[in-house]
């Protein structure tokens, strides 16, 4: 079946919540210029994330709780500004930053709070927040995004909603909403038996494994495959019914690294 991996994409959209990623600048006290290092990583975060699929950015700024408001209003919008700036000087188009705006001071429980001073370090911030459109779900000859009623042998039932974090094998929550789906029609559909097959992407071409950053063993395939395993087990599918095998980065789809962190479902007999 390694054919597959050449055949065209085709792609299609379909309306699901807005995702969104947050990077957070932090500022000495009373400040709001910047150092080298956390400009070139804020710049870094949005140059990194996927331009295809950034909505819009949002800027918010904060400052601790000392002082008066006013002046902390001040204080945050300036800080707010400066990123904004920053960005637009890198070459970060202006029009898609929609916001920029001071929130003022982060009041804390000063009593109850440990470490203070760490705590007060940690509100003097920017927040730098990419709303980003959601993933195209793939249409592809002999893939499926669901578990079919007439399916042949070698279909793969691509769980479009099962797209792990880097270097982890956790399933996410919205991972096992969809796995309790895919398990309903497993438990209407009992003829089908599958292989479930995990996949990684961002290794180098001689390492075709990549590490598992919770168990630090090369074998992070696998254990994704294996997560997905103990959960429809745990949700009463038949331990017959199922294997699972990881594949490393041999089978990548060719759109790029959010799509090959990746399980999928491979029937292997009906």
């Amino acid at each position: 079946m390694k054919f597959l991996k050449f055949l065209p994409l085709l792609f299609c959209y379909f309306l699901q919540a807005q995702e969104e990623v947050v990077h957070s600048v932090y500022f000495e006290f009373d400040k709001f210029t910047l150092n080298e290092k956390e400009v070139n990583e804020a710049i870094d975060f949005i140059k990194k994330t996927d331009s295809t699929r950034i909505e819009d950015i949002q800027i918010f700024g904060y400052t601790d709780d000392v002082g008066k408001d006013a002046y902390n209003f001040k204080l945050s919008t300036k800080r707010a500004t400066a990123i904004r700036d920053k960005f637009v000087e890198s070459g970060i188009k202006s029009k898609i930053i929609v916001t920029i705006e001071g929130k003022g001071r982060i009041l804390i429980e000063d009593d109850i709070v440990e470490n203070l001073p760490e705590k007060r370090s940690k509100n003097r911030r920017v927040d730098v927040v990419a709303h980003l459109k959601p993933l195209p779900k793939i249409v592809i000859p002999g893939f499926y995004n669901t578990i079919q009623k007439n399916h042949i042998i070698g279909d793969h039932v691509y769980l479009n909603n099962i797209l792990f974090e880097r270097g982890s094998s956790k399933l996410p929550f919205k991972s096992k909403t969809e796995l309790d789906r895919i398990a309903r029609l497993l438990m209407k559909y009992k003829n089908l038996q599958f292989e479930i097959q995990g996949h990684v992407c961002c290794t180098p071409p001689y390492q075709k494994e990549a590490i598992d950053l919770d168990t630090r063993k090369r074998q992070l395939s696998i254990n994704r495959a294996e997560s997905v395993y103990k959960y429809l087990l745990f949700k009463k599918i038949a331990k017959d019914r199922m294997t699972f095998k990881g594949y490393g980065n041999t089978v990548p789809l060719g759109k790029g690294a959010d799509y090959d962190r990746r399980v999928e479902l491979v029937i292997t007999k009906i």
